[in-house]
């Protein structure tokens, strides 16, 4: 029994790298200003604090906005209309469209707004800016203690689960742990349908339809970088219910099971006589399995641009293994890819 085999690493970050273009995709703008809960009793204040927090609103950008709010809060600092004020400047710093820009804003407005609470305001900005500017260690060390509280938690569970992926690629694996759990909690509020009172049926449709599939992706993902190979095959099976037209899913299910195939290689050469006969069928049965799942992905990346360098991948090893499970000829294996391929209208 021959072997053929590239380095599995080289096929996870062709993977990845596709994958990283589809979550830009799917993953919902996290903003501060619509989930958070506006106060429903007109609060008592003076016709000069109304004033001074007039101010504030009149402020044309965010900067001016955290100044003017500083200045409210050294006159007024217990002012009830501090919640106010907190919220017309979260929502001016959520206007600003540069993550930098963005990350920044968020620090100093949680530098003015010291009060118990008044954090969580700006967390979901602030998570989201952590992450976009490639400060890992302060998104994660973050999300440990801001997570639970923030008022719809599925879009920054999700891009921490993306982000742990992203770092695992780079042979990072520290957040492996929170980010399959951020991914598993994303996914059970999706599942179980605990949309917060403060979104739209029609947004949390959207998340159902777009985030899940590739949360159990991305999950199974994380798991088999941590060695979990056997849950990893159980996400990203149910992955492929979600999502039947994702080349991604296969290609990852196929990589996980070649490397089965090459452990059972491995035994099978170290053996001798009927355990060897009997390795030999285990093993050429998970090739088969191999070349399914190849061939499921090749046909459905085919065309797709964003899926080419994957497409390129797989189709190398996918005819080797044919041809060795075929008495060295490629008869048939196009018309398996053929079956597995989608009408144009479903492609992902």
């Amino acid at each position: 029994m021959r072997g053929h085999v590239r380095p599995v690493g080289r096929l996870l970050l062709g993977a990845c790298l596709a994958l990283v273009a589809v979550v830009a995709l799917a993953l919902p703008t996290v903003s501060a200003a619509t989930t958070q809960e506006q106060p429903k009793n007109q609060p008592k204040a003076s016709d000069a604090e109304f004033k001074e927090a007039h101010k504030v609103e009149a402020a044309t950008d965010a900067q001016e906005r955290v100044q003017a709010a500083g200045a409210f809060l050294k006159k007024y600092p217990k002012s009830e209309l501090r919640p106010q004020v907190a919220q017309l400047v979260v929502a001016k710093i959520d206007d600003v469209t540069d993550p930098a820009q963005r990350l920044t804003l968020a620090e100093n407005f949680r530098t003015v707004f010291d009060a118990p609470g008044e954090a969580d305001l700006i967390n979901p900005i602030l998570l989201s800016a952590y992450l976009k500017t490639n400060r890992a260690d302060d998104a994660f060390a973050l999300a440990a203690k801001a997570a639970d509280s923030l008022p719809n938690p599925v879009p920054i569970l999700t891009a921490l689960s993306f982000a742990g992926y992203t770092q695992a690629q780079q042979q990072n694996i520290k957040y492996l742990p929170q980010s399959i759990q951020y991914a598993g909690r994303a996914i059970e509020l999706l599942e179980s349908d605990k949309k917060p009172a403060n979104l739209d049926a029609a947004t949390w449709g959207t998340y159902k339809t777009t985030l899940l599939p590739s949360l159990y992706q991305v999950q199974g993902f994380l798991l088999f970088a941590g060695g979990d190979a056997a849950g990893a095959k159980t996400k990203l099976t149910r992955a492929v219910a979600l999502n039947p037209a994702d080349a991604m899913n296969y290609a990852l299910l196929g990589n996980i099971r070649n490397d089965e195939y090459q452990s059972l290689a491995t035994q099978y050469k170290a053996a001798t006589g009927a355990a060897q006969s009997d390795l030999l069928k285990q093993a050429e049965a998970v090739l088969d399995q191999v070349i399914d799942d190849y061939a499921h992905a090749v046909a459905l990346a085919e065309g797709n641009a964003r899926y080419q360098p994957l497409h390129d991948q797989l189709i190398q090893d996918l005819e080797a293994y044919y041809k060795y499970r075929h008495h060295g000829s490629t008869d048939g294996l196009q018309a398996l890819i053929a079956k597995y391929k989608q009408p144009a209208a479903v492609k992902p």
